[in-house]
């Protein structure tokens, strides 16, 4: 998801330019040949990325039209742009239509208020107290459709953690404090109102409130919401 947003935004400027003799090809994979947890071509090196550029192909005005699409639907206030656009034929970029679905798994769920990724961070803490730096390759691993880095993933952490009733405990060794990474040796525990989150007997969003940014939706109230069956929903203001 996350190198799909902003091939999309990168595509969206190109198509708004007068390119005159600029040739433009992309390498756009989902495997390689010998990487068998393949998430992206930063995992290659040098001699690998290579051995791709004969299987670039040049930018055609489909996949212009379509990104260009996909950034307006991105960056709109109303994120049923994208819900609607996933539902057209997307195949110009076949690993987009994934990738913003992905995206709207992000919203407030409706079973209790909180997105895809802050729900599996829930899971995989509640098997007990768990460091950082076992935590996230975990996540990297069960959700590598998303791509997020470490600091991704600790913002999503911190909202947890720094909430008005914290879902999760969050304890950094004094020797880390002042570490610019120091939430690499951070660890986590949930609290009483996580397992009950969790579970689906409490909201997040009804006991803490919601300022949060997706996309161009600002989520200032209890506006949207992701059901997996009915998909995205919206709610009446409060």
């Amino acid at each position: 998801m996350f190198c799909q947003i902003n091939l999309i935004y990168l595509l969206d400027w190109f198509s708004q330019q007068s390119l005159g003799r600029t040739r433009l090809s992309l390498i756009c994979v989902d495997a390689f040949p010998g990487v068998e947890d393949f998430r992206g071509l930063g995992q290659l090196t040098g001699e690998q990325l290579a051995s791709l550029f004969d299987t670039r192909h040049e930018v055609t005005d489909a996949e212009l039209q379509l990104a260009a699409r996909a950034w307006k639907a991105y960056c709109s206030a109303d994120p049923r742009e994208i819900t609607r656009l996933v539902k057209d034929d997307t195949s110009a970029m076949p690993f987009l239509g994934r990738a913003l679905s992905l995206h709207l798994e992000r919203f407030p769920s409706a079973k209790n208020g909180l997105g895809r990724i802050e729900n599996t961070a829930l899971e995989m803490i509640s098997t007990g107290p768990i460091r950082f730096n076992q935590l996230f390759p975990a996540f990297a691993k069960s959700e590598s459709a998303y791509g997020l880095g470490d600091s991704q993933f600790w913002f999503a952490l911190q909202r947890l953690g720094n909430a008005k009733d914290p879902l999760i405990n969050i304890s950094v060794p004094d020797e880390s404090a002042l570490k610019p990474d120091s939430y690499h040796d951070a660890s986590f525990g949930l609290t009483e109102t996580g397992i009950a989150v969790l579970a689906g007997e409490r909201d997040f969003i009804e006991i803490n409130g919601i300022d949060l940014w997706l996309g161009g939706t600002h989520l200032i109230d209890d506006m949207w919401r992701w059901d997996a069956r009915d998909g995205l929903t919206g709610r009446s203001h409060k």
